[in-house]
């Protein structure tokens, strides 16, 4: 695995982008038939998995043409535009966007009863162009043996979704804009290992050394062999089946029996190529959080409601170790600034090479936060909420760009530390008020989870840019481009799939009514029992954010510090829940291996780690299509 700028190749071509534009409706109809009807998780870990099983099939039916039409064949940068745009796809048509917000723009009127009292409670708040109360237009939503493609039912839908589709847009965009600004620091000053990327650039790397190399494909017949083996298990049970999903440790300790191992091959070859030091402090720090719960069981804190407060606990670290990165980048930032301001004359402005001039990028930040600010206040928002809300979130997308980019980690959920879970700590639901209660449940389909945010996928474009010799900012516009498409194509064959089926007749899986039931009963629990400041929980802000920066700080001063705080913000998530013991694995051989052969075994070994991610993502999704084909559940290899 190399990691300087790979040759230049055809990049951005129409060709690409056509592809890639007639493989969307196919992905999320299969999006929609595994997430939604069959309530598995394939947009909720890194790489996207369909996205490679895309990639390796495109690679394969690619060769074939290499062979027959040679000149025809699509370079790497082509394939990589195809990737980067059904990337995009990915976290459009997500348990963590769209998938959400579609299921919550009609439900209170249809769920609003006497006994619940929404009709006095919630609905007189919610905003009239962003939801379709008319009963003849969501009755056949839910009922189904109908049809999105009606006169009635466009026009109805047309208005929300035109004002949702311009939101998801802007809201994009801010994120693209704070990437095209802190690029040039993370991919060129430092660096950093982005080891989310190394399958697909493999895969794609000229002259299919990665597919030439015996050793990946060992890895390859690993991971194939033990997804094929649990998929005969699923269809004949008296085929053994080799343990590798998630399952309940019975430790006996009542705190401690929701430990889970799990020997997923992907997650362990994917981990593999996490730095050593944060792969330790991964599962160290999830260990130190557990055995925190049995400490304040045994002295009584767990009584106090909230304890250990992981979540706020998270929150500060986080926001100590973006600090403490921003600190670190200052000398760009402030180059950034005079290039803004005017203080650079030469002829040739060094942003040159930018994916956006870096004045474009700031003011469109301003500008796409001037829209997200009007949206925000015709819906009821007050200006201080506004911008403590999605300053809080803007912030934490850059820090998932920035574990992705530094750590790797295949999760990163973030479940409850959110604009809305910290604002109503802080300041209580009496304080916030019903409107701006109702902007924050309005806004929880993009805050549920950040498992599939956009802010770390847009900055490994740029990455796959540099090294695929492409200038940045053409992906800037096939992300712009398949942000559009994508959301608008999501809204149509998600709606059209809920028309056709019913949304509230058994079809789907338990979060097709499930994620607005969750929206909307937490904004009934706000509405009708106020709340003042949880002082416990802002205390343990601080108190993560205090560890945090002491331990930046000496990390700073002593280069031996083996404890990154990343695993310490991350102790309590559900990814690390699930895939801790994966991550165990991984550091264990990786530790050894360079123990024992140092970094040129270590080198010799990545592809077959790539491999074993590799099989189990053809493999698993294979069994996937099947079991779309034959509507029937077989084995899912994640979760």
């Amino acid at each position: 695995m190399t990691t300087k700028t790979d040759a230049p190749s055809r990049g951005v071509t129409l060709r690409a982008v056509l592809i890639g534009l007639a493989l969307m409706p196919l992905v999320v109809f299969w999006l929609i038939e595994m997430e939604v009807v069959r309530y598995t998780h394939p947009t909720l870990v890194h790489p996207l998995s369909h996205v490679v099983f895309v990639l390796f099939w495109t690679i394969v039916l690619n060769q074939g043409v290499k062979i027959v039409f040679p000149k025809a064949a699509l370079s790497r940068g082509e394939m990589l535009t195809i990737y980067v745009m059904l990337g995009v796809l990915g976290v459009i048509c997500t348990h963590d966007l769209l998938e959400i917000l579609v299921t919550m723009l009609a439900y209170p009127f249809r769920f609003a009863t006497p006994e619940n009292e929404w009709r006095e409670l919630i609905i007189p708040h919610l905003p009239t162009w962003l939801t379709v109360s008319n009963q003849d237009i969501w009755k056949p939503f839910y009922d189904g043996d109908s049809t999105f493609f009606t006169k009635e039912h466009l026009l109805a839908w047309a208005q929300p979704y035109a004002w949702w589709t311009a939101f998801v847009f802007a809201l994009f965009f801010v994120l693209l804009c704070i990437n095209s600004v802190i690029r040039k620091q993370w991919i060129e000053h430092e660096r950093l290992a982005y080891p989310i990327i190394q399958l697909p650039l493999e895969m794609t790397r000229p002259g299919g050394g990665f597919f030439k190399n015996p050793v990946m494909w060992i890895g390859f017949g690993v991971a194939a062999s033990i997804s094929a083996m649990n998929f005969l298990n699923s269809i004949y049970p008296d085929v053994p089946y080799i343990p590798v999903k998630r399952q309940d440790l019975p430790i006996g300790v009542q705190e401690l029996n929701s430990i889970r191992v799990a020997f997923y091959p992907f997650a362990i070859g994917m981990s593999f190529l996490i730095p050593l030091d944060l792969l330790l402090s991964c599962w160290v720090f999830y260990w130190l959080y557990r055995l925190e719960i049995v400490f304040g069981e045994a002295v009584g804190m767990n009584k106090v409601p909230g304890f250990p407060f992981g979540n706020e606990q998270g929150f500060g670290a986080y926001l100590a170790i973006l600090l403490f990165v921003m600190w670190t980048a200052r000398g760009h930032l402030k180059n950034v600034w005079q290039i803004v301001s005017g203080q650079v004359k030469s002829a040739i402005l060094p942003d040159k090479d930018e994916a956006m001039p870096y004045r474009v990028a700031v003011f469109g930040f301003i500008g796409a936060m001037g829209f997200l600010m009007v949206f925000a206040l015709r819906m009821g928002m007050s200006y201080w909420a506004f911008l403590a809300f999605f300053g809080i979130y803007f912030t934490l997308g850059t820090m998932i760009a920035r574990m992705r980019a530094e750590l790797g980690f295949i999760v990163h959920d973030l479940h409850n530390i959110d604009p809305h879970s910290m604002l109503v700590n802080a300041f209580g639901t009496r304080r916030l008020g019903p409107k701006n209660l109702t902007a924050f449940g309005m806004f929880f389909f993009f805050n549920r989870a950040y498992r599939a945010h956009p802010a770390p996928a847009q900055l490994e474009a740029f990455k796959f840019a540099e090294r695929a010799g492409i200038h940045p900012r053409k992906f800037v516009y096939v992300i712009l481009m398949s942000t559009v498409v994508g959301t608008l194509i999501t809204f149509t064959m998600l709606t059209n799939h809920y028309y056709t089926h019913g949304a509230d007749t058994g079809h789907y899986g338990p979060w097709a009514l499930g994620f607005a039931r969750g929206l909307y009963g937490m904004l009934d629990g706000w509405l009708t029992f106020p709340s003042e400041t949880d002082v416990p929980a802002v205390a343990f802000m601080g108190v993560g954010f205090g560890i945090g920066a002491a331990m930046m700080l000496i990390r700073a001063q002593f280069l031996w510090m083996p404890l990154h705080p990343l695993g310490y913000a991350m102790a309590n998530s559900w990814g690390m829940q699930n895939l801790w013991c994966p991550l165990f694995v991984a550091w264990l051989l990786k530790f050894v291996i360079l123990k024992q052969g140092g970094l040129g075994a270590y080198r010799k070994m990545v592809p077959f780690f790539l491999g074993l991610a590799l099989g189990d993502y053809v493999f698993g999704y294979t069994w996937s299509m099947i079991s779309v084909l034959v509507n029937q559940d077989l084995y899912q290899f994640w979760p």
